[in-house]
């Protein structure tokens, strides 16, 4: 691993969210596409979501890499994703309206697969069924996609290149859902959709094999920012199934979702908010339904890019943060939202689990079991003073600078970054 642990002077940099998700990965990513040549998307969907404030305008990125609002950055959808194709000229249309140029700055993979209606629509189906446990999921037809990818019946984004084929493979998936899950919807509709978009796609060059892209800008000495979606605990593998997203969310997604090599990838940035926070169901051990959690909620504004719904709100989990530790080999950290906890006379921080009165140092892969753990926290004493004209680590109450430390003290990582606001130029790098 190189010995750049904030990204600055790296060749490859992976961004990847430490927690349950809704981190803040996005600012981090964007302030480093400034320096990168290359900024790709390498898992998820349009379930994800990264808001970047620029100039006082918002923007609400599902699909488009963070890159994309920089001129000197070639912005690609890796083949890990997954594409919902109107989505992502929704988005599109959001920098038209603010005169953001991306001319030749995007471009998607041929390998990557296609978010259709008839799997939205079993995506809602299966979340409404009420013999099938709720998990929670964004409706946005993510896990039907992923699990068509593995069946092999999915449509890639290269088959619009071949239209007469891909009309094949799209009626052969839309006859499965109706004969597998009784699915109806309206094909010509979308086909005559998915044509408009697919001739602009073509007209403007951007359906690439993004394997060669990517091995040749490594070639040539090109810079790549590799941007996560979701996070470690909403993994695939090693989150907490079945409360999970349906992709690989950590370090390793990178290489299957651009198709790098693991060596080639030199830091490694873990984003974690400086509380924990999680949508949806599942076990969440350092959770706090009283005020404080209320608190966090209100003042973090924590309700999803992409749903809207509430995030539940806890203290910062250390157990969680050492087993995405263990499994992406985080360079450092980029702590996120300082600033929501300014107020506090007293903050908590989880740094064991307990379970049958024990200490154990792994997460337990069984939700019935991560459900019974005791939390055991320390105590740090809070700040009252506004920390978000702060610019350097200095410039933060001692009691915020002692928080940091307390929390490199249990990682064992450095902190590299500091979030203490939400626009673009509010975070501090940490010497």
């Amino acid at each position: 691993m190189s010995k750049c642990v904030n990204g600055l002077r790296s060749r490859l940099t992976a961004i990847i969210g430490a927690q349950w998700g809704d981190e803040g990965k996005g600012k981090l990513v964007d302030i480093l596409a400034e320096k990168y040549d290359y900024c790709a998307r390498f898992n998820g969907g349009a379930n994800a979501g990264h808001t970047i404030v620029v100039g006082g305008v918002k923007y609400a990125f599902h699909l488009l890499p963070c890159g994309i609002l920089y001129q000197t950055c070639m912005n690609v959808i890796g083949n890990g994703v997954v594409v919902n194709i109107p989505t992502l000229f929704e988005e599109l249309a959001q920098l038209d309206k603010n005169r953001v140029d991306y001319t030749g700055r995007l471009v998607i993979s041929n390998r990557a697969h296609l978010v259709v209606d008839g799997l939205l629509e079993a995506d809602a189906k299966s979340e409404s069924d009420s013999r099938k446990k709720f998990l929670g999921t964004t409706k946005r037809g993510i896990g039907p996609t992923y699990s068509a990818k593995a069946l092999r019946q999915g449509l890639r984004v290269g088959d619009l290149l071949h239209w007469d084929t891909f009309l094949l493979k799209y009626h052969s998936l839309n006859a499965k859902l109706r004969e597998q899950e009784g699915i109806q919807i309206d094909t010509q509709k979308e086909i005559n959709t998915l044509k408009d978009y697919r001739d602009i796609l073509i007209n403007r060059n951007m359906i690439v094999d993004t394997i060669s892209l990517i091995a040749n800008a490594r070639k040539d000495g090109r810079r790549i920012l590799a941007e996560g979606a979701n996070a470690t605990m909403l993994d695939i593998d090693y989150g907490t199934y079945p409360y999970v997203t349906s992709s690989s969310t950590n370090v390793g997604g990178v290489c299957t979702g651009l198709g790098v090599p693991p060596s080639a990838i030199e830091t490694v940035i873990g984003i974690v908010k400086a509380y924990t926070t999680r949508v949806g169901e599942g076990p969440f051990p350092t959770e706090l339904t009283n005020e404080t959690g209320k608190y966090l909620q209100k003042t973090g504004h924590e309700f999803g890019a992409t749903t809207g719904r509430p995030r539940r709100c806890g203290w910062l989990d250390i157990p969680i943060l050492r087993y995405s530790i263990q499994i992406n080999g985080h360079s450092s950290i980029n702590l996120t939202k300082l600033d929501i906890l300014t107020g506090l006379e007293e903050i908590k921080i989880g740094v064991n689990y307990l379970l049958n009165g024990k200490v154990i140092d792994y997460i337990p892969a069984q939700l019935e079991e991560l459900a019974q753990v005791e939390v055991e926290y320390i105590t740090v004493k809070g700040w009252k003073q506004d920390i978000t004209d702060c610019k350097t680590f200095s410039d933060l109450p001692v009691e915020a600078q002692n928080y940091i430390k307390k929390i490199e003290e249990l990682l064992g990582i450095p902190v590299s970054w500091i979030g203490n606001g939400p626009q673009r130029e509010k975070i501090i790098l940490k010497d």
